[in-house]
Protein backbone atom coordinates (compact mmCIF):
# COMPACT_ATOMS: atom_id res chain seq x y z
CA UNK A 1 0.00 0.00 0.00
CA UNK A 2 1.59 3.85 -0.95
CA UNK A 3 2.54 6.12 2.03
CA UNK A 4 0.61 8.85 2.78
CA UNK A 5 2.33 12.21 1.84
CA UNK A 6 2.80 13.74 5.11
CA UNK A 7 2.06 18.20 5.06
CA UNK A 8 4.88 20.24 5.51
CA UNK A 9 4.92 23.43 6.81
CA UNK A 10 7.02 26.26 7.73
CA UNK A 11 7.29 27.83 11.21
CA UNK A 12 7.54 31.33 11.32
CA UNK A 13 9.55 31.30 14.30
CA UNK A 14 12.36 29.17 13.69
CA UNK A 15 12.11 29.29 10.07
CA UNK A 16 12.08 24.90 9.92
CA UNK A 17 10.08 23.04 8.28
CA UNK A 18 8.20 19.97 10.35
CA UNK A 19 4.84 18.05 9.67
CA UNK A 20 1.62 20.60 9.27
CA UNK A 21 0.49 18.49 12.57
CA UNK A 22 3.43 19.56 15.05
CA UNK A 23 2.15 23.28 14.45
CA UNK A 24 -0.15 25.48 15.30
CA UNK A 25 -1.66 27.67 13.07
CA UNK A 26 -2.18 31.47 13.93
CA UNK A 27 -4.99 32.88 11.88
CA UNK A 28 -5.93 36.54 10.56
CA UNK A 29 -9.36 36.63 10.29
CA UNK A 30 -11.72 38.50 7.47
CA UNK A 31 -12.65 40.99 9.85
CA UNK A 32 -9.07 41.45 11.15
CA UNK A 33 -8.88 39.96 14.55
CA UNK A 34 -6.01 37.57 14.91
CA UNK A 35 -6.00 34.36 17.27
CA UNK A 36 -4.91 30.62 17.47
CA UNK A 37 -6.61 27.94 15.22
CA UNK A 38 -5.52 24.81 16.87
CA UNK A 39 -8.07 23.18 14.82
CA UNK A 40 -6.41 25.01 11.74
CA UNK A 41 -10.23 25.21 10.09
CA UNK A 42 -10.66 28.69 10.93
CA UNK A 43 -10.89 31.08 7.89
CA UNK A 44 -8.55 33.66 6.98
CA UNK A 45 -4.79 34.18 6.61
CA UNK A 46 -2.64 31.47 8.21
CA UNK A 47 1.08 31.24 9.18
CA UNK A 48 2.20 28.40 11.43
CA UNK A 49 4.15 28.64 14.63
CA UNK A 50 5.93 26.19 16.93
CA UNK A 51 3.78 24.62 20.05
CA UNK A 52 6.41 26.62 21.96
CA UNK A 53 6.52 30.43 23.42
CA UNK A 54 9.89 30.73 22.50
CA UNK A 55 9.33 30.24 18.55
CA UNK A 56 6.11 32.30 18.88
CA UNK A 57 8.15 35.07 21.16
CA UNK A 58 11.32 34.93 17.85
CA UNK A 59 8.35 35.62 15.07
CA UNK A 60 7.12 38.80 17.25
CA UNK A 61 10.59 39.98 17.69
CA UNK A 62 11.18 39.46 14.14
CA UNK A 63 7.86 41.12 13.11
CA UNK A 64 7.39 37.65 11.09
CA UNK A 65 3.55 37.10 11.60
CA UNK A 66 3.07 41.08 11.11
CA UNK A 67 4.87 40.38 7.21
CA UNK A 68 2.55 37.18 7.05
CA UNK A 69 -0.89 39.08 8.02
CA UNK A 70 0.45 42.34 6.20
CA UNK A 71 -1.43 44.35 9.25
CA UNK A 72 0.61 45.57 12.52
CA UNK A 73 -0.02 43.49 15.71
CA UNK A 74 -0.46 45.56 18.67
CA UNK A 75 1.12 45.04 22.29
CA UNK A 76 -2.23 43.36 23.42
CA UNK A 77 -2.95 41.13 20.52
CA UNK A 78 1.11 39.92 20.82
CA UNK A 79 0.34 39.29 24.57
CA UNK A 80 -3.17 37.61 23.88
CA UNK A 81 -1.17 35.18 21.57
CA UNK A 82 1.27 34.13 24.40
CA UNK A 83 -1.41 33.64 26.87
CA UNK A 84 -3.37 31.56 24.08
CA UNK A 85 -0.51 29.20 23.54
CA UNK A 86 0.81 28.75 27.54
CA UNK A 87 -2.81 27.89 28.17
CA UNK A 88 -2.69 25.32 24.59
CA UNK A 89 0.76 24.16 26.32
CA UNK A 90 -0.81 23.05 29.71
CA UNK A 91 -3.65 21.24 28.32
CA UNK A 92 -1.58 19.22 26.15
CA UNK A 93 -0.11 18.28 29.35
Amino acid sequence: MKEKKVPMRMCVGCREMKPKRELIRVVRSPEGAVSMDPTGRKPGRGAYVCKSADCLKRALKQKQLERAFECALGEETSASLIRELESLEGNAE
